[in-house]
Order: C-alpha cells, then sequence, then structure tokens
C-alpha cells in the first residue's frame, strides 16, 4: 500500500550522512528525555545507532508504553508498528514514523475488506465457531476486526500458544473448532503443524478466487484456514540453501524465522522469533558455524558483533527488507528537525473505535500467553 509521503526538503536529500548525523544528534540532545526512538532489529545500521530501545514490533510498543513521560516516539520501523505503539501508548503521547511509505507487504496482502469478505462466506458455510487470528504483523483495523469477532493476535514467539487457546489445547478451554489465520500462511502452517495437525487439515484462502480457490467440501473439511499472505523476505529462503550451507558446514547450526515455508523449518536445527535467533545465536559455543533464515541486517549485526563464530545468511543473494530499508538517515533528520521547531511530521494516529477494538484483540493475546 502506497502512502501519501510528502518529498523531503533538498537540504535533506543532498546531506552527507556525517551531515544529517549531526542533525540527529543535536535534535536528540535539544529534545532530550521527551523523545524516544525505538530501531527495529531489520532497520540498517546507520539508524539503529541512534535508537534508545531496539527489538521486534510489540516488544517495542509495550517499551514506549511503559515510559508515559516520553512524548514524543519515533518509530523506525514500518507502518503497522507504529499503529501498535499508537494503539498502546496514552492519547497525550505523539508517535511518528519518519518515513510514511516505510510499509510491510505482508500486513497489505491482507487487505480488510478482503478479510471481510472471506468471513462472511466462511461463516454461511461453515456453522461451528470460528476464531480468527491476526500476526501482529497486520494493520490496527485488522486487529480491530479479530477483536470484534472474538479472536486474537499473535507474534512469532506466542503463536503456538494463541493457537492453543482458540481451538482448546494445551490445557484452554476451547474458544471454537475451527481457526481462521492471517495473513501469513507460513507461520500459520507451521503452528499448527507444531500442534499436531496435518496438511490436509488445512487449506490455503487466495481472495483473489471464488471461495478462496476451495471448493465447499474443502472448506467445511478444514480445521485450519490459512490466508494466501508471505514475508517477501522470509519466503526466499529454500531447502536447497539448507542443503547448501550443510554441504559447506557439516557441523554448522540451522536457525530461521517461523515465516519461512515448512519445507525449510523442516531442515532447521532451530525455529524462532527474531529476539530467539539472536539469543540461540549469542548462545551457542565459540567456533559453531551458524546459517540464519531472517533479514539480513540483523544477520550482518549478529556476524559483525559474535566475532567468535561464523555467522552467514542462508540466502547468498541476501535481500533485505525493503521496505523497512526506506527508513534513513535523512527522513529521520527531517523528523527530528521538524520536532525541534515545533512541527510533527508524519504522526500515525489510529482512530478511537478502531484502537478499542485492536486493544482488546491485543489484550486478548497478552492475557493468553
Amino acid at each position: 500500500m502506497l502512502r501519501l509521503q510528502k518529498p523531503l526538503p533538498d537540504f535533506y536529500k543532498n546531506s552527507s550522512d556525517e551531515e544529517l548525523d549531526e542533525h540527529i544528534k543535536c535534535a536528540k540532545e535539544k529534545l532530550g528525555s521527551s523523545l524516544m526512538i525505538l530501531g527495529h532489529h531489520y532497520q540498517r545500521d546507520e539508524v539503529i545507532k541512534w535508537a534508545d530501545e531496539t527489538g521486534d514490533s510489540l516488544a517495542l510498543s509495550k517499551k514506549a508504553a511503559a515510559r508515559p513521560d516520553v512524548k514524543y516516539i519515533v518509530f523506525c520501523g514500518v507502518h503497522f508498528m507504529a499503529e501498535s505503539a499508537d494503539i498502546l501508548t496514552s492519547p497525550e503521547q505523539v508517535v511518528i514514523l519518519p518515513d510514511l511509505n516505510a510499509g510491510c507487504s505482508m500486513a497489505d496482502m491482507a487487505d480488510t475488506e478482503d478479510v471481510e469478505v472471506a468471513w462472511q462466506e466462511l461463516t454461511e458455510l461453515i456453522k461451528e465457531d470460528i476464531i480468527p487470528i491476526t500476526y501482529i504483523n497486520s494493520s490496527a483495523s485488522l486487529k480491530a476486526f479479530v477483536g470484534v469477532n472474538g479472536g486474537s493476535v499473535c507474534t512469532s514467539t506466542n503463536a503456538k500458544k494463541i493457537v492453543s487457546w482458540a481451538l482448546g489445547l494445551n490445557g484452554f478451554k476451547p474458544k471454537g473448532s475451527r481457526l481462521f489465520f492471517f495473513p501469513d500462511q507460513h507461520l500459520g502452517r507451521n503452528t499448527a503443524i507444531s500442534l499436531g495437525f496435518k496438511r490436509d487439515e488445512m487449506i490455503v484462502w487466495d481472495p483473489r478466487k471464488e471461495l478462496g480457490g476451495n471448493s465447499e467440501q474443502e472448506i467445511k473439511k478444514a480445521k485450519i484456514i490459512l490466508w494466501k499472505g508471505h514475508c517477501s523476505v522470509h519466503q526466499r529462503f529454500t531447502p536447497e540453501h539448507v542443503r547448501e550451507f550443510r554441504q559447506k558446514y557439516p557441523d554448522g547450526k540451522v536457525v530461521v524465522h517461523p515465516e519461512c515455508c515448512h519445507e525449510v523449518v523442516e531442515l532447521a536445527d532451530e525455529v524462532g522469533s527474531t529476539e530467539f535467533i539472536i539469543k540461540t545465536t549469542k548462545s551457542y559455543p565459540p567456533g559453531t558455524k551458524v546459517g540464519i533464515g531472517t533479514e539480513i541486517h540483523l544477520v550482518n549485526r549478529l556476524a559483525n558483533t559474535l566475532t567468535d563464530k561464523k555467522i552467514v545468511s542462508l540466502d547468498p543473494l541476501v535481500c533485505p527488507c525493503s521496505t523497512m530499508f526506506r527508513i534513513d538517515l535523512k527522513h529521520l533528520a527531517w523528523v527530528l528537525d521538524g520536532l525541534t521547531e515545533g512541527e510533527v511530521y508524519n504522526r500515525i494516529v489510529v482512530d478511537e473505535k478502531t484502537a478499542y477494538w485492536a486493544r482488546l484483540a491485543l489484550e486478548t493475546m497478552l492475557a493468553n500467553s
């Protein structure tokens, strides 16, 4: 989804990195404790060095919410992350995204209107309760849809617990008998398989096709309905990448994100969230060869800091997250200079009704994970 980012003034477009760094430094000194810069793990190094807090998307939003004294929250991430921060923080706090075009291709694959159409078709065909679950990588409006319909948000860390909560597994009282999971089919599939579901109990819903590309019989049989969405970075990793790494480093370790396809997950030694990847890689003894299946800026950062290990990306073509990559020194300096002059650029505001229902879905997640 293309958002209306205004062109930068020529000064920022023409300035060197050193000049931009100086502007950012001065702005941070002037704004002091009223400012918090959040940096997602996938940000480029020249941006992440200015972050007051680094982490995954939800963790960063929670850190901002824990600091009600901070007036300005500059989120160096993507649009849905800034929305989550606005939902969880107080109305007095101002959330800013340096570049409005920093979206998420996965989140944009699940348009709320398309999901609502699918929901209507599914609930007409299936009389049992269907529980909707949306990955944190989704728009505020989609989180609100889930809240309205009795579902929950999940993260890559707690997806197994939230699916268990929805379907009454592992000690939870069942909320429904079927699951509608979006927008990432791979996280949904990997989570369901880890809980004992079979591939033939799942279908993929393609919003561009009638009944999602499924027959009525297939829909009625399915226990897990997965939205046809994916992460453009994590889908690049293939079983061949894993095999090539193991051929080169027979005693090496493979660690991948659960947004990778199941065929890759099956071959990995460890599977988990970005924070899990970081902790696991740090835990390996010196000399370990580690092949990582996630975004290249994080992989390179680990390689540059954990120099006692050999750390490489499983994908030799090293594809960055192109939307996350839109946040750069130019846009960061521009929004910070604006704040020092009393101007707020690129404020992210979620309307009150959407925020209420989205917050309910987030609170359901937090209460059950």
